[in-house]
C-alpha cells in the first residue's frame, strides 16, 4: 500500500469513527434537535450531531425545544491541568474539614467543661514539672560533690591529681551538661503543652458559642412555624 492509499484510509477510518459517535448519541437522544455554536460564534441547530458540537461542545434539545443533555467540549491540556489542580485543592479541602471535625468531636467528648481542660492541663504540667525538679535537686547534689572534688585538687599543690579525681570530675561535668539539657528540654515540652491546652479551650469554646447559636437559631424557627401554624388554625 502507498502513501497515498495509506492517507485515504486514515481520513476514511476518522470519518466512521465520528459517524459512529454522532450516530450513538444520536441514537440515545431518540431523534432529538442539537444545538451548537461555530466559531464565528453563529447558533445552529441540526437533527444530527456535527464535528463542531463534538469539538466544542452543544445541547440536545427535546421537541419542545428544551435542553435535556449537554456535549461537553473536550478540555485542553491547559484546562485538564487546571481541573486537575482544583480537584485535588478541593479534595485536600475536605479532608481537612474532615479532621477539624473529627477533631471537634473528640474535644467536645472528652471534656463536658472548660474546667475540666484546666484540670487536664494542670496533671500534664505537673507530670513535667516533677521531672524538672527532681533533675534540679540532682543538679544541686552533683554541684555540691564538684565543689569538694576541687578542694581536694587545691589541697594537692604542685603534685599532680589522683587520676581517679580527675575522672570523676569529668564524669560530673558531663553530666551537670546532661540535666541542664534536659531541664531546658522539659521547659519547653512544658510551654508546648500549655499551648495546646490553651488552643483547645479557646476551640472548645467556640464550639460551644456555635451549638448555643445553632440552637436558638433552631428554637426561634420552631416558634415562627408554631405561631404561624396557630394563626392559620384561627
Amino acid at each position: 500500500m502507498n502513501n497515498q492509499q495509506h492517507t485515504k484510509h486514515g481520513w476514511r477510518l476518522a470519518a466512521a469513527m465520528t459517524i459512529c459517535l454522532a450516530s450513538s448519541v444520536a441514537f440515545a437522544a431518540g431523534g432529538s434537535t442539537y444545538k451548537w455554536v461555530d466559531e464565528k460564534g453563529i447558533v445552529h441547530y441540526s437533527d444530527h450531531v456535527p464535528n463542531e458540537a463534538l469539538t466544542k461542545g452543544g445541547l440536545v434539545l427535546d421537541k419542545q425545544g428544551r435542553p435535556v443533555q449537554k456535549i461537553e467540549a473536550p478540555l485542553t491540556p491547559e484546562q485538564r491541568n487546571a481541573k486537575e489542580a482544583e480537584d485535588e485543592r478541593q479534595r485536600l479541602s475536605r479532608r481537612e474539614r474532615e479532621d477539624r471535625a473529627r477533631r471537634d468531636r473528640a474535644l467536645t467528648q472528652s471534656y463536658t467543661t472548660e474546667e475540666d481542660i484546666d484540670i487536664a492541663r494542670s496533671r500534664a504540667l505537673s507530670t513535667i514539672a516533677a521531672q524538672v525538679r527532681s533533675a534540679e535537686i540532682y543538679t544541686e547534689e552533683l554541684v555540691r560533690r564538684r565543689e569538694e572534688l576541687a578542694k581536694q585538687k587545691l589541697g594537692n599543690g604542685a603534685k599532680a591529681p589522683p587520676a581517679a579525681l580527675e575522672r570523676e570530675l569529668a564524669n560530673i561535668d558531663r553530666e551537670l551538661s546532661r540535666q541542664n539539657e534536659l531541664v531546658v528540654q522539659k521547659r519547653e515540652e512544658m510551654a508546648v503543652i500549655s499551648a495546646r491546652y490553651d488552643a483547645d479551650k479557646q476551640r472548645w469554646q467556640q464550639i460551644k458559642i456555635e451549638q448555643e447559636k445553632t440552637g436558638a437559631a433552631g428554637s426561634s424557627g420552631a416558634r415562627s412555624a408554631a405561631v404561624s401554624s396557630n394563626t392559620t388554625n384561627k
